[in-house]
């Protein structure tokens, strides 16, 4: 549970005096209630919330107005998920929005087969088991995703144009999400005729251990794969990336823009919107089996140019023109 202090400041950030509703807790809420369920801490997600709360907006709705919003964040302790999740169920949240990982999306999904669930994920919610497709989601499970797994090849790609001359590479994964992320960038090595390498990392604790793995697999370039730890991790990677001298290419902004070379994933402002926008639908009657699963479409590649030279690397022009933003 946030401190008092967190709290003050999620709710000046908010710009919202409600975002923690008082009063007794056995009282019946005078207005809807959003259930929040995330499996990280708050303080790495703030954008993310404001932008949840844009989409809302859009929809007409305003937290403290005509809607009240129960946060959950787990905070990295995944087994606090399931109790979590119960818990909002017991209040009777009139839908839940989850915009963690595949644990915290699963914990909803178990807690309750008729509130309306709202997810954000960066894989395939059919493949995953989320939904029965994309179009009819059917069941009480409708969201966002943003394929993120899915353009590892892509990502695969830019490394391999940036460093021709690296024939083994290695990609870095989440032991949750090992077997989806893989499956493709391992195909699209075998196209380009090259080795990759999967390395694992459960938390941040391991990140130095996977850069001094780096040259046992003789890998020259690393990818870093889609999950929550590698965002919050992003700072670290990139310090680690530069100090190891490998080139490395992240999903997240955050990562090129305190220093990582390249990044390479969807607008997550946007798909929070998105998420927000959603949720009100649902919350003026709409129903998630009826709402297709949305999915992201904007995209941004950046290139941190000082890292580049610092790396000793020449940027191809083809990767300068194709950069929605240079860091110089």
């Amino acid at each position: 549970m946030l401190s008092h202090l967190r709290r003050r400041e999620f709710i000046t950030l908010l710009g919202g005096a409600a975002a923690w509703p008082h009063g007794a807790r056995g009282q019946q809420p005078a207005m809807p209630v959003i259930g929040f369920l995330h499996d990280a801490e708050l303080s790495l997600f703030i954008d993310s919330v404001r932008a949840f709360h844009q989409g809302l907006n859009q929809s007409g709705f305003a937290e403290g107005r005509n809607v009240t919003i129960e946060y959950r964040w787990a905070e990295g302790q995944n087994d606090r998920l399931p109790a979590m999740a119960a818990d909002l169920v017991r209040r009777r949240v009139a839908v839940i929005v989850t915009s963690g990982s595949r644990p915290a999306i699963l914990a909803a999904k178990a807690a309750t087969t008729t509130i309306p669930i709202v997810f954000q994920t960066a894989g395939d919610p059919v493949g995953q088991g989320y939904v029965v497709s994309l179009n009819r989601p059917g069941g009480n499970l409708t969201g966002v995703t943003s394929l993120n797994t899915e353009i590892v090849p892509k990502r695969l790609e830019m490394m391999h144009e940036l460093v021709p001359t690296a024939t083994t590479l290695a990609l870095l994964v989440h032991p949750t999400g090992l077997e989806i992320q893989s499956r493709g960038a391992q195909a699209a090595a075998r196209t380009l005729g090259l080795q990759l390498h999967v390395l694992q990392a459960s938390t941040k604790r391991d990140f130095d251990s996977v850069f001094t793995s780096l040259p046992q697999v003789r890998a020259r370039a690393l990818l870093i794969g889609n999950n929550p730890v590698f965002f919050d991790g992003s700072e670290q990677l990139a310090a680690l990336a530069l100090r190891h001298g490998v080139p490395t290419i992240s999903p997240y902004r955050e990562f090129a823009a305190v220093g990582g070379l390249m990044s390479y994933g969807t607008d997550q402002m946007d798909q929070s919107r998105m998420v927000g926008a959603y949720t009100g639908r649902i919350l003026k009657g709409e129903q998630p089996a009826d709402l297709p699963v949305q999915q992201a479409t904007k995209y941004e590649f950046i290139i941190n140019l000082k890292t580049a030279t610092a790396l000793g690397l020449t940027v191809p022009r083809i990767l300068l023109a194709r950069a929605d933003i240079l860091i110089e």
